[in-house]
């Protein structure tokens, strides 16, 4: 069995970890982490987790737990695991980071978008990015994964055949991106409350928000250029929030290079996730749902040509805790230890 230890396993990322080891068939949960709630029984504070768990909430000692788990997940605030992390701990451990801390190969960037010193820049070339149906190879020798955001592997896997076929003009990428409120996490924050997210959708972070350069990176990548270097493809990235709890529904906009047709771009799609289990392709002209990949690791791409303007819409869905965090994290996990990718994933999606 993997002993699995889950640090933030009181947020919602975290605890949709909980839920879905519990469910894994060669895992187990060997340390419920949670500063806020240090010392109460897990139970207490998740009830639907009543006479299933019974262990008491541990602090966030890193160093303790990796002489305990063969794997941490830390489902933290940025700038946390980049301020414990070391090769005491990655000697012992694997490390599974939820957080932005080593989603981003240049630390100026990193700095920039998210405000805060990076404390451990010397672990950044070594963190492997997390999306798993483009790096599974870097991802099965690693110690340090950087899991991807909710907002970011929408947007990623639904763009990424496109450009790296060179299907669109790389200066012209629009993502108008939907999200549920569990995105923005678990703590009391007034604009969050009830009464100021029902009955209303809004736009937040316009130009600012920090998912961007997180997929401006790896498309870059994918187009060949050299980020490193200073080359990067240039998105106009627009999140907004809607009254659901669940789910991120991206909405991608690209002009088409001279010559791309409708069925050029499904061969494309059908090239890089044919054989994927957890990509779902719908085809030209029939677009994904939400409430068709809740509680799943799914993700459902479609897409359309608009002939008149000579743009491919092309639209992703997820539910963000699965796929969008806690899902893709223990996916990330099975490809560490040599497990299939789905084991302890096959979950249908919930509906209604």
């Amino acid at each position: 069995m993997i002993k699995a230890g889950i640090i933030g396993s009181t947020g919602y990322a975290g605890a949709e970890l909980v839920r879905l080891l519990l469910q894994h068939p060669e895992a187990e949960i060997v340390w419920y982490g949670s500063r806020s709630y240090t010392g109460q029984k897990y139970a207490d504070i998740y009830r639907n987790m009543f006479q299933i768990v019974d262990a008491d909430c541990l602090g966030d000692d890193l160093d303790e737990l990796a002489k305990q788990a063969d794997v941490i997940f830390t489902a933290t605030p940025q700038g946390f695991c980049a301020s414990v992390i070391g090769d005491g701990i990655l000697e012992n451990t694997k490390v599974i980071d939820l957080s932005a801390d080593f989603r981003l190969k240049r630390v100026d960037v990193y700095e920039q978008w998210y405000h805060l010193t990076h404390k451990a820049p010397s672990y950044i070339k070594e963190a492997v990015y997390g999306l798993c149906e483009i790096n599974r190879d870097k991802i099965a020798g690693a110690r340090l994964i950087a899991n991807p955001g909710c907002y970011t592997t929408t947007s990623i896997l639904t763009l990424y055949p496109l450009v790296r076929e060179g299907l669109i003009d790389l200066k012209s990428i629009i993502v108008d991106a939907k999200s549920g409120t569990s995105g923005a996490g678990r703590g009391a924050k007034v604009p969050n409350l009830f009464c100021e997210v029902n009955e209303s959708i809004k736009p937040y972070g316009v130009t600012t928000h920090r998912h961007t350069p997180e997929i401006e990176e790896q498309l870059s990548y994918a187009a060949g250029l050299d980020y490193m270097g200073g080359e990067s493809i240039l998105i106009n990235f627009t999140p907004h929030l809607v009254p659901m709890n669940r789910g991120i529904l991206a909405t991608c906009y690209a002009s088409l290079k001279e010559g791309v047709s409708e069925e050029r771009i499904g061969e494309a799609y059908q090239k890089y996730y044919g054989n994927e289990t957890f990509i779902r392709l719908l085809g030209a002209g029939q677009f994904p749902e939400t409430r068709w990949v809740e509680g799943s690791n799914f993700v459902d791409i479609g897409y359309k040509v608009d002939p008149r303007t000579g743009r491919v819409i092309a639209v992703g869905a997820l539910d963000n805790l699965v796929k969008g965090a806690a899902g893709q994290a223990v996916q990330n996990m099975n490809i560490l230890f040599g497990l299939p990718e789905d084991t302890g994933l096959k979950l249908v999606p919930v509906f209604p």
